[in-house]
């Protein structure tokens, strides 16, 4: 563990990481995809069939995001099908999986007024530069630990790992341990009898 460095593997951006309140205060978090739940590759194959490589960890650390009753939702630039299955098996409600977001703010603003939350209601994990705007509103700015130099600047919460390898499992470790309200153990209790 680095100078600096959580227990759950992250450590604060330049903006440092906010006051216990900020973190209680969490009703949804958002992901990006390519970069931040994958490794940012695409592979097409010679049919022009696309595949992304997702990590378990990280989808374990977004379960158990859902199983201390915060909602999940998914924003991307990109449109693919694999996302759809992905989100699917992660229990995402299809209305917060958006693709194609191109200017992903206006489709964060959509989302939150969606799900009657405010910005500091909301915790954002992205990786790159179409992720500034919506990380400069969102309650709590995450990225994984390769994000773009940019990101970090603006970000409260940096992964040491990187995306599509555990950064986001870092991630929502850190926010449901930082609550220190019984969500941490709320999520446990779910996922392990399940």
């Amino acid at each position: 563990m680095s100078l600096g460095e959580t227990a759950e593997g992250v450590r604060p951006g330049k903006r440092g990481f906010p006051a216990v309140d900020a973190y209680r205060r969490l009703k949804l978090i958002v992901f990006d995809v390519d970069g931040v739940l994958t490794d940012g590759r695409i592979i097409h194959d010679a049919n022009g069939v696309e595949s992304k490589f997702f990590d378990v960890r990280d989808g374990a650390g977004m379960t158990f995001i859902r199983f201390a009753d915060l909602m999940i939702g998914i924003i991307t630039g990109r449109s693919s099908p694999v996302v759809d299955v992905r989100a699917r098996e992660l229990k995402v409600p299809p209305e917060r999986v958006k693709q194609g977001a191109i200017e992903k703010l206006p489709v964060f603003e959509q989302m939150m007024k969606d799900a009657n939350v405010s910005a500091s209601e909301t915790a954002y994990v992205g990786d790159d530069l179409i992720d500034l705007p919506v990380l400069e509103v969102a309650g709590l700015a995450c990225c994984v630990g390769d994000a773009h130099a940019d990101v970090m600047a603006v970000s409260h919460v940096i992964s040491s790992k990187p995306g599509g390898r555990g950064g986001v499992r870092q991630i929502c470790e850190h926010i449901l341990k930082r609550r220190d309200d019984g969500s941490w153990e709320k999520a446990m209790g779910r996922y392990l009898k399940r």
